[in-house]
């Protein structure tokens, strides 16, 4: 019994992720840009400026962290 996944299935889900990522970044975008726009209270210290990423790379990361849960099931 083989236990290793053949490389062309690996390549598909590769693809498969890019693509959705790429239909799904302008959403994050958005969401991002609305979110520095209007922003949610910062649960700490007030006073003390949190570190923050681009709004390009926080829809990125939110991109990432959303679309694995399509390859679930």
């Amino acid at each position: 019994m083989r236990t290793t996944v053949p490389s062309a299935r690996l390549h598909q889900d590769a693809l498969q992720f890019r693509l959705i990522l790429a239909a799904t970044y302008p959403f994050f975008l958005a969401a991002a840009a609305l979110g520095r726009v209007r922003p949610v209270r910062a649960a700490g210290r007030p006073g003390l400026p949190a570190a923050r990423r681009s709004v390009f790379g926080e829809a990125r990361a939110m991109a990432v962290q959303a679309i694995p849960f399509a390859f679930m099931g």
